[in-house]
């Protein structure tokens, strides 16, 4: 089944699957660069034969499935597939079944009059919506007889790669600076992966994973560098269009710090356009840390400077997006736009969502809500549309985020614990 290629939209060129991935080829040919502390260039887009895809009944497809069941639809994906067999070779099918996504991530919240709803991959297998790009190159590596696979990571996309590789029996090399919450650092460990703690940012991280892993041949999986990230985390969009019965929502506030997850769920949307199965593209928001927020400032002045970023929402924290340029894409094409919060507004956001919807989300997951609060109050949606927050992490993953708005209950002894309550009551 040879169904897909590789495009630069940059440069207008395409390549077969076959040159790209049996070279271990990331960026453009022709117009790729990966310099240091920049966004990255010419990065490659996957195209399907959207034609051929019309045909076979998609949408029916689609909504007589659950979420998380991308693997149902081998013709959206750049993993070989067996027609006769119905396989895809490499793969244990057994296995593949045991990489499920959350099937019922769509809740409604109540917030007075307006429709709001929450998307939660916080339950995803390793806890965040960064599963979905790393099941796909896990995938993909094992079907090219690929054994390491190497990511850089503030922590998420780190500990899921690690996750995702102990289960398929691959070796996971990980990249991260020396912020990272002690939580995900230790789920990293844990998980039996090579460990690397870089004395730096998350993009110095990233660069030395480039660099290493070019030297070792590693598969790479860093985020927007490699194709497949992207492609991965279009399938939220897919969720969604499941999700909501055929139907997508207003507006959809999406954490943003490499661009990564806007921008494979832009290509999503896409897709979904491009199939007909659609009539116009969601508004797509970006939220950044008013710390970390390179996306919101190119946004406005359309020029990338370099600034060293710093927030509590370590998920979103990146001086140079890596996919700067295709978020910018996804917000002026959606009619969206980006928006920034500070971290007292993340957390007393994540405080809220988690009190008052029984959602445990990290920082970078609140600031969708922090976001979508302040978008209410400059008057930018209303509340006759329906809006979407995209929860992407568990606050399990981010003890220390925790810690700065609970109270550390000191220890009492019964008869104490007896007299005071005794006493409230009285």
């Amino acid at each position: 089944m040879n169904h897909y290629t590789y495009f630069c939209p940059s440069c207008q060129k395409e390549y077969s699957r076959k040159i790209i991935e049996e070279n271990l080829i990331y960026l453009c040919p022709d117009c790729g660069k990966a310099e240091r502390n920049k966004p990255l260039e010419g990065i490659l887009k996957i195209k399907y034969d959207y034609n051929e895809i019309k045909k076979s009944n998609i949408k029916n497809k689609l909504l007589n499935s659950l979420p998380g069941s991308i693997w149902n639809f081998p013709e959206l994906l750049p993993l070989e597939f067996d027609e006769e067999t119905k396989e895809f070779p490499g793969i244990d099918k057994k296995l593949l079944n045991t990489l499920s996504l959350n099937a019922n991530p769509l809740i409604k919240l109540k917030i007075e009059n307006f429709n709001i709803y929450a998307f939660d991959d916080t339950r995803n297998p390793t806890f965040s919506y960064k599963d979905r790009a790393s099941i796909l190159v896990a995938l993909k590596a094992l079907q090219l007889g690929l054994k390491q696979i190497s990511a850089a990571s503030t922590g998420n996309a780190g500990s899921s790669i690690a996750g995702i590789c102990a289960r398929l029996g691959l070796e996971a090399n990980i990249f991260v600076p020396k912020t990272i919450p002690e939580s995900k650092r230790i789920q990293i460990q844990s998980y039996g992966a090579n460990l690397f703690v870089v004395d730096g940012t998350y993009d110095d991280a990233f660069d030395l994973c480039l660099e290493i892993s070019s030297k070792k041949k590693w598969f790479n999986r860093n985020t927007a560098y490699n194709p497949l990230t992207i492609e991965g985390k279009k399938s939220g969009a897919y969720d969604i269009f499941i999700s909501f019965n055929g139907k997508v929502p207003d507006n959809i506030f999406i954490p943003a710090g490499d661009g990564v997850i806007i921008g494979g769920i832009y290509k999503g949307f896409m897709e979904l356009l491009e199939l007909d199965l659609i009539e116009k593209l969601p508004r797509l928001i970006a939220v950044q840390s008013s710390g970390s927020n390179a996306i919101v400032r190119y946004f406005h002045t359309k020029k990338f400077e370099l600034k060293r970023a710093e927030t509590i929402a370590d998920s979103i924290c990146a001086s140079a997006p890596r996919n700067l340029f295709m978020a910018y894409e996804a917000l002026i094409n959606s009619s969206g736009f980006a928006i920034e919060v500070d971290d007292d507004e993340i957390l007393n956001a994540q405080k809220e969502v988690i009190q008052k919807f029984g959602i445990f989300v990290e920082p970078s997951s609140s600031a969708s809500f922090a976001g979508l609060k302040k978008a209410i109050s400059n008057g930018l949606v209303n509340e006759k549309e329906n809006h979407l927050l995209m929860f992407t992490g568990n606050g399990l993953k981010d003890l220390n985020s925790l810690k700065k708005w609970n109270e550390e209950i000191k220890p009492k002894s019964y008869q104490q614990w007896l007299d005071e309550l005794n006493e409230a009551e009285t």
